[in-house]
């Protein structure tokens, strides 16, 4: 399921606008047509145009979404929830839900059916997608009274980057779960969560601003230049 409302305000249309030739929207729904264990691509949208530009990537778009999962303070799981009842009320029961956010337009097909694949070891486990983290937590801070406080209590200042123990962040890229699971939790997250580890920098980009936009139109010309370059090679 890929969810993508109409009504940005950070970055307006964003899931329809072009990025390297086709819509952000596209990128989602083309890598996921290609992972033959999923059964249908559906795109969860309250917007005409969305629809139109997902169906012709290749989605279902069986309807629209209600004004009330449409606007700011509708939640991921709201919308899931909507999208999952009415999925299998019209074409039965399914094994899990796997959310592709729009805005993640470089994830692999290889990091798609690797999280499928951890999915299948434990299907009670939800998979989140996680990258490593670029600020370590050991070294953040928070404002208190005006003065920088170390953000977790055991500090970590004077350890070497090297040395820092491994952190990772959500990066919003991939999230499988089953159905019952979900329900029942009413979350994607729980303290067994299976992390599907995404090291490439290009699966973690995160399109919810202008900056972010410019960064993915940047890694798409270096990754264009790098490809004329190794072909005047050969």
């Amino acid at each position: 399921m890929i969810a993508a409302r109409g009504g940005s305000k950070r970055l307006p249309g964003k899931n329809i606008r072009i990025l390297g030739g086709k819509p952000l929207i596209a990128w989602s729904v083309e890598v996921a047509k290609g992972v033959p264990e999923l059964c249908d691509v559906l795109v969860s949208t309250d917007d005409v145009e969305i629809a139109r530009v997902a169906r012709t990537a290749g989605a279902i778009v069986p309807w629209l979404r209600p004004e009330a999962l449409a606007t700011d303070t509708a939640s991921s799981l709201d919308v899931c929830m909507h999208s999952l009842d009415r999925y299998e009320a019209e074409k039965g029961g399914v094994d899990g839900i796997l959310l592709l956010q729009p805005t993640s337009p470089f994830r692999r097909r290889e990091t798609i059916l690797k999280g499928i694949e951890l999915f299948k070891r434990n299907p009670r486990r939800p998979v989140i997608g996680v990258s490593p983290a670029e600020s370590h937590p050991l070294w953040c801070f928070r404002l208190e009274q005006n003065a920088l406080r170390p953000f977790l209590s055991t500090g970590g200042l004077e350890v070497r980057s090297q040395d820092l123990p491994p952190a990772y962040v959500i990066n919003g890229a991939f999230y499988l779960i089953a159905p019952d699971i979900l329900r029942q939790r009413r979350s994607f997250f729980s303290d067994d969560m299976a992390p599907l580890i995404m090291e490439a920098p290009e699966e973690r980009i995160d399109i919810d601003s202008e900056w972010d936009w410019i960064l993915a139109e940047t890694m798409l010309a270096a990754r264009r230049k790098a490809g004329e370059f190794m072909r005047n090679v050969d």
